[in-house]
């Protein structure tokens, strides 16, 4: 009898840099990769503060997806630290990635971004993201335009949000990943701390509840994170503002603002972790948080100059 030896097929891991502007669907894309919710989302811009990666698979291939930030022109130092971690997170990965929402077109934003991009050495593929809600005579328009300042190793067409194109895109990364070793456990989706992902979802409700730059000018910091022998889990945060007044505005009139905020959260996070969950959450108001080395830290973001 002759034996035959059948070598398995060789693992495939590499690094994706997803980048663009504010808004873009970056987050969504990651989510949607992923197939499940490791990055928090808004409708606002900027929701995004700290690179973050996501784990995907796909056959053999793990792809490590780096969201980053947003990237915009910073006005403080707590900007400047944000789009650096969008930088900072295209730095040695295979492929970088660049989310354009077709929806919004191509404005002196997109133009800046790609005009960063020109000249740097990983391969850089151009998505345009949100089709579904894009004027379908302008996504060859805006596809031309933008190969024009910069040509792109590829170029595709998907809606983050809805799933069209994914399938393929999603495809094409595995496809362009090099040969290597997994880097995380095939059921790991993230490298976030779930001290992290807690902070991350109740920031999430701020986006959603608060209006104009109320969100923008407060932070969430997990002070206690408990798993109960019950195997439920209790969680105490802090919600950071600069202002008594926004103290009040997240509070609510009695409470009911806080309230809603803490109810969804404690949804969300139920969810995600599959057990029970007692979330306390308190408002303090901290003037110049955003200078506050060790609010960095917590965040994730490098301090800078």
């Amino acid at each position: 009898m002759t034996e035959t030896n059948t070598k398995p097929d060789p693992k495939h891991c590499g690094l994706v840099a997803i980048v663009g502007a504010p808004n873009a669907g970056k987050s969504t894309l990651v989510n949607a990769l992923v197939g499940q919710k490791v990055a928090i989302v808004s409708p606002k811009a900027q929701t995004t503060r700290a690179k973050l990666m996501g784990v995907a698979i796909e056959g053999d291939t793990q792809i490590l997806l780096v969201d980053t930030p947003g990237i915009f022109e910073p006005k403080r130092r707590f900007d400047r630290a944000m789009v650096a971690a969008a930088w900072g997170g295209a730095e040695g990965s295979d492929i970088i990635a660049l989310v354009v929402d077709a929806k919004g077109g191509i404005g002196g934003k997109v133009t800046t971004i790609v005009e960063s991009l020109v000249g740097r050495p990983e391969p850089i593929w151009l998505i345009l993201n949100k089709v579904d809600l894009a004027d379908k005579t302008k996504l060859l328009i805006h596809a031309e335009k933008l190969n024009a300042l910069l040509p792109f190793a590829e170029t595709f067409f998907i809606s983050a949000g809805t799933g069209d194109g994914l399938a393929h895109f999603k495809t094409q990364l595995a496809k362009a990943m090099p040969e290597g070793p997994w880097h995380y456990p095939e059921d790991q989706v993230s490298d976030s701390t779930e001290r992290a992902l807690a902070s991350e979802v109740t920031r999430e409700q701020l986006y959603l509840q608060l209006h104009a730059e109320l969100p923008y000018a407060s932070t969430i910091e997990t002070e206690q994170y408990i798993e109960r022998q019950d195997g439920s889990l209790e969680i105490h945060q802090q919600i950071l503002v600069e202002r008594p007044t926004q103290r009040a505005i997240v509070l609510g009139k009695g409470g009911v603002r806080i309230k809603e905020i803490g109810a969804r959260s404690r949804i969300e996070l139920a969810s995600i972790t599959g057990k029970p969950v007692h979330l306390y959450l308190h408002v303090k108001v901290k003037p110049g948080w955003d200078e506050d080395r060790e609010v960095y830290r917590d965040i994730g973001l490098d301090w800078v100059d």
